[in-house]
């Protein structure tokens, strides 16, 4: 509506109002803004992909949870970890993964190998190694499960290492070369991954 239009509505509102009536407070004004809902942002993008909705702000979109091409003489089921590009591949039928990004091992703490899901547990405790307290002496000798854990709400072990599939609730490390060898997802993908892998599945690092 041009101000022409606008000025002529107004006039046809002020000139039907009985006399003495005073004009209503949104006569001439601007549409009203209100703000949005607590606990929620505007933004002027529109996310490229709909997982971006939910997905926490500070993991990168390209870390997103998604379907992709991926060819491999793996099984369905199996997982594929490429810690050079820093993503999770659940192998799918039809040449197809469900692809999700990883934070991975800092420098000095690489390992690639092959083996087995020995065992998941749901927001699980941590007993740090001995050799990490050496390192990091203020580690507590043991930590329950919760939202503070680093292992976060899900993890799978590996066999009868001391490396393991989990969560995080540092997003913003995922895509990073963070750990002491293990793999990390976020909480949300990390509950997603154990829900649709099985107990004995077959886990490549590369």
């Amino acid at each position: 509506m041009n101000v022409f239009k606008q000025a002529t509505a107004l006039a046809l509102v002020l000139l039907l109002l009985p006399s003495g009536v005073v004009a209503p407070a949104w006569a001439g004004q601007s549409a009203v803004s209100y703000p949005p809902p607590a606990g929620m942002t505007l933004t002027t993008s529109t996310p490229g992909n709909g997982l971006a909705l939910v997905s926490n702000k500070t993991t990168s979109p390209q870390y997103l949870r998604q379907i992709v091409a991926y060819r491999t003489n793996e099984r369905p089921g199996t997982v594929i970890v490429n810690t050079a590009e820093k993503f999770l591949y659940l192998v799918l039928p039809g040449n197809r993964a469900l692809r999700y990004g990883v934070g991975v091992a800092r420098e000095g703490f690489e390992w690639t190998g092959t083996n087995r899901v020995s065992a998941k547990r749901e927001w699980p405790g941590w007993t740090p190694p001995a050799e990490m307290r050496l390192r990091e002496p203020e580690l507590p000798a043991f930590m329950p499960g919760g939202p503070d854990n680093p292992l976060g709400a899900r993890a799978l072990y590996l066999g009868s290492t001391l490396y393991r599939i989990h969560g995080t609730s540092q997003a913003w490390t995922i895509g990073q070369n963070v750990s002491s060898g293990c793999i990390r997802l976020t909480n949300q993908d990390v509950k997603d991954l154990y829900n649709r892998v099985r107990l004995g599945a077959k886990v490549i690092v590369l």
